[in-house]
């Protein structure tokens, strides 16, 4: 699975191989310190000195710690992508539910045990505590082209409305169930997978 995020948030996207295990361990090590200190007592220099590299490594590829929270948050975004794909090639295919269960379900093992994951998740908690829509739009999009090639369909413009509204509904919920408890309330997240089925089921079944 690939660990480097995209060339877009990155000031240097790694060419060579040892570049880009260095960028690995340095994203690696802000998840970690994100975990263990917060996001406001985050550091170049604190990350430089877990991954092991040069604070000049560091720079290479971000010019501040804002830009590395967002490079591991589309790195985030591709790992949970990528396992969401995995598990439909086992499920059965054409059965939305299923798939659906897969994508809440996948989201929440990366909550619960991903380093940094609870912070910035894929975007909408950078800087932490503010919410912004485009990361969600970016979920929207991946899920849509996803669950509609498991379905044989087409990812039209309504098809990715109705993700976004699921994927913001969701969002909010589970939000929610992690404040309520910081292994996720199981009773929000029930109504959470019965709202998402409610909803989906208009235009999925």
């Amino acid at each position: 699975m690939n660990s480097v995020p995209e060339a877009t948030s990155l000031r240097r996207a790694p060419v060579q191989r040892r570049s880009a295990e260095r960028l690995t361990r340095i994203l690696d090590a802000c998840a970690e310190l994100l975990d263990e200190v917060g996001y406001d007592a985050l550091s170049t220099r604190a990350v430089a000195q877990r991954a092991g590299v040069p604070i000049g490594s560091v720079y290479r590829f971000f010019g501040n710690k804002r830009q590395m929270a967002d490079a591991l948050a589309q790195r985030n975004l591709d790992r949970y992508t990528g396992r969401v794909t995995e598990r439909l090639k086992e499920a059965r295919e054409g059965d939305w539910r299923a798939a659906m269960g897969v994508v809440l379900d996948e989201y929440l093992a990366m909550k619960r045990t991903a380093p940094g994951f609870s912070l910035v998740d894929f975007g909408n908690q950078i800087p932490v505590g503010v919410r912004q829509a485009e990361p969600n739009t970016r979920v929207a999009d991946r899920l849509s082209g996803l669950i509609s090639g498991y379905l044989g369909r087409t990812p039209d413009e309504d098809l990715r409305r109705v993700f976004l509204v699921a994927v913001e509904s969701a969002d909010t919920l589970v939000q929610l169930a992690f404040r309520t408890d910081p292994q996720g309330d199981e009773a929000i997240i029930e109504e959470t997978r019965a709202l998402l089925l409610a909803y989906l089921g208009r235009v999925l079944d």
